[in-house]
């Protein structure tokens, strides 16, 4: 195959708070779980059914990991864009295990912060102004920032 692509996109409420963890190096990554869920109505009952699943989110890149820091809690609604990525790690007992996370790196993958001011999980958007903002690898989107009564 001559080329291939890796890329998530989920949307989707923070089932806890994040965790930040901080490296020496002055590094820091955060870590955080989004549920995404559909629904449907059984056909032979007629029964309504949703289904959830949850997402590990792990964020590598500085400046997302302060957005999520200061402003991301449990309810959050969030869109994310990254990469999967399965690691191996073992248990106490030593037996490997495996797991899937989607990455948001250090130039790559993206955050949207979908919560307006006092909506949804309680708390305001990164920015305020209850406009979605963006936080983009090591460039950041604020269109919502600009003054302009262009009217189109």
């Amino acid at each position: 195959m001559a080329g291939s692509v890796n890329k998530v996109i989920l949307l989707g409420n923070l089932g806890r708070d994040p965790e930040i963890k901080s490296f020496q190096s002055g590094d820091k990554i955060a870590n955080f779980s989004i549920a995404t869920s559909e629904s449907w109505r059984d056909k032979a009952t007629g029964e309504r059914k949703e289904k959830t699943e949850w997402h590990n989110i792990v964020v590598r890149n500085d400046n997302i990991v302060k957005v999520v820091e200061n402003y991301l809690h449990k309810g959050s609604k969030v869109y994310v864009e990254g990469s999967l990525q399965t690691r191996k790690w073992q248990d106490a007992n030593g037996n490997d295990k495996y797991t899937t996370e989607v990455v948001i790196g250090r130039f790559n993958g993206q955050l949207t912060l979908l919560d307006g001011r006092g909506a949804g999980g309680g708390g305001d958007d990164s920015f305020g102004g209850g406009e979605p903002r963006k936080m983009s690898g090591e460039k950041q989107s604020f269109a919502a920032d600009l003054d302009d009564d262009v009217p189109f």
